[in-house]
């Protein structure tokens, strides 16, 4: 027996066949990390601690795919950007603790802003500026 007609095109179909469980397996472990993050930050304690923004920092991701379905990109290709805001804030106790924010609380927060957040796990809920002493 010929070992091209044993495996078909030359050998590759057990690796045509072995994609799609890679990809399967692929999409269930990023869903999977998700969920586990969503549990943990729900089953977390909401915290509010005093602190001070230290650092702001912004991640752009783009990613392009051909136009009509067309590998050679003969009728363009459309562009997708995403933008992703962290800020990081420093506690009393001199931890750091980065937190991905909306665009707009991005924009209102400034280095050296003192005042108290609100976070649950890795979610931030909010921050509060300090505009004279606060209650203990």
């Amino acid at each position: 027996m010929n070992i091209d007609s044993q495996f078909g095109f030359g050998g590759f179909d057990p690796l045509f066949s072995l994609f799609p469980i890679l990809f399967i397996g692929l999409f269930v472990f990023i869903l999977a990390k998700g969920l586990s993050q969503w549990h943990k930050n729900n089953n977390s304690p909401r915290l509010t601690v005093m602190c001070v923004v230290t650092d702001k920092r912004c991640e752009t991701t783009h990613h392009s795919s051909p136009v009509g379905g067309d590998a050679s990109g003969a009728h363009g290709f459309h562009t997708t950007t995403s933008t992703s805001y962290f800020v990081t804030f420093q506690v009393e106790s001199g931890d750091r603790i980065e937190l991905c924010v909306s665009g707009s609380e991005y924009g209102m927060l400034a280095e050296g802003d003192q005042g108290k957040m609100t976070f649950q796990g890795t979610r931030y809920l909010g921050f509060e500026r300090k505009s004279g002493e606060f209650d203990s």
